[in-house]
C-alpha cells in the first residue's frame, strides 16, 4: 500500500500550531483550577453574606425581646432587645482603630446593669479621637435608661481581649479586640458574653455600624478579579503555544536538516 502523504498521526497538525511546552503547560494545569477554586469560594461567601444580611434584616425588623427572653433563645445575632437600667461608669473599654469617613475614633463599651440584676457589655457607639495626646471626652449618664440594642456576634475568629488591655491597667482602657467572657470574669461580676449594640437614642453616640464588616458586593467582586485572572492566564497560554509554534516552524523552514 502507498503511503498518502495527505495521512497525518493524530495531534501532528495540531503541534504544528499550538506547541506550549510541558512547563508551561503543567503550570497553567496548577494555577487555572486553584483559581477558579478561589473564585468560585468567593462566590460561595457571597451567598452565604446575603442570607445573612437577610436574617439581619429580618430581625432587625421584629419587634425587641425582653432580656430574659434574649437570654432563653441564645441570644442570637442581630436580635433587638429592651434593657432598662443603669451604667457603670468607673469600667469602660475603648476599642481602638475604628474610622468613620476617614476619620479616627473609638467606640466606648461600658458595663450596663439591667434592673433584673444582669450584666451587659453595652457599645455605645463610635467617639472621634483626633488627637491621641489627650484621652477621648464622652458623658455617662447617672439616670436609669430605658434603652434598645441589639446583639452583635463578630464572624470569623473570636472577639479577644487585646494586648494592650491586661489587667491591672487604668480605666476607661483602651483595646484592640474585645472578649466580653473575659471581662466579665475580671470584674468578677456575671454577665451575658456578648456584646450588645445601642440603637440610636439616648446614651448613643454614632451607632451606623455596617451590619457586615465585607459585603456581598465584594466577595463577588473578588471572584471576578480571579476569574479574570484564569482568563487571562488562559489568553497568555494560548497566544504563547500558538508563537512557540510559528516560532518551531520557522526554524524547521530555516533549517530542515
Amino acid at each position: 500500500m502507498q503511503y498518502s502523504p495527505s495521512l497525518k498521526a493524530p495531534g501532528r497538525g495540531l503541534r504544528r500550531h499550538f506547541r506550549p511546552g510541558w512547563g508551561p503547560s503543567l503550570l497553567v494545569a496548577l494555577l487555572v483550577p486553584a483559581l477558579l477554586w478561589l473564585g468560585f469560594w468567593q462566590l460561595s461567601r457571597a451567598e452565604e453574606k446575603t442570607a445573612l444580611l437577610a436574617r439581619f434584616e429580618a430581625r432587625r425588623q421584629a419587634a425587641p425581646l425582653a432580656l430574659a427572653e434574649l437570654e432563653a433563645a441564645g441570644a442570637p445575632a442581630f436580635q433587638r432587645v429592651r434593657l432598662h437600667g443603669r451604667f457603670d461608669a468607673q469600667h469602660g473599654l475603648l476599642l481602638d482603630n475604628r474610622t468613620r469617613n476617614g476619620r479616627p475614633g473609638v467606640e466606648l463599651l461600658q458595663p450596663f446593669r439591667d434592673d433584673g440584676g444582669q450584666w451587659l457589655l453595652v457599645n455605645r457607639g463610635w467617639l472621634p479621637w483626633p488627637d491621641r495626646r489627650t484621652a477621648p471626652v464622652f458623658a455617662t449618664p447617672n439616670e436609669p435608661l430605658a434603652l434598645t440594642a441589639w446583639v452583635y456576634r463578630p464572624p470569623g475568629a473570636p472577639f479577644l481581649l487585646g494586648d494592650s488591655a491586661g489587667a491591672g491597667a487604668g480605666w476607661p482602657r483602651l483595646v484592640n479586640r474585645i472578649d466580653a467572657a473575659a471581662f466579665w470574669t475580671e470584674l468578677g461580676r456575671a454577665g451575658l458574653p456578648v456584646e450588645l449594640r445601642l440603637e440610636p437614642g439616648p446614651a448613643a453616640y454614632a451607632t451606623d455600624w455596617p451590619a457586615l464588616a465585607m459585603g456581598p458586593e465584594r466577595h463577588r467582586g473578588y471572584a471576578l478579579q480571579w476569574f479574570s485572572l484564569a482568563a487571562a492566564l488562559l489568553v497568555l497560554f494560548i497566544c504563547f503555544g500558538i508563537h512557540s509554534a510559528r516560532e518551531t516552524r520557522h526554524a524547521l523552514t530555516r533549517h530542515p536538516d
